[in-house]
């Protein structure tokens, strides 16, 4: 198995420091179903008909 190398900039990749960052991980993971969550109750809010 080959590890990736640094770029010539001597910077590793944007993934690759995503993945290796626990807390990133760990924000990505919280937020991504809070927001869907929040947009799926959104849309059930608006598609409930109107009383009379």
């Amino acid at each position: 198995m080959s590890e990736q190398q640094p770029d010539e900039n001597g910077k590793e990749p944007l993934m690759q420091r995503v993945l290796d960052n626990p807390f990133i991980l760990l924000f990505v993971g919280v937020a991504f179903p809070s927001v869907l969550y929040l947009v799926w109750g959104i849309m059930e809010i608006v598609s409930v008909p109107l009383g009379q």
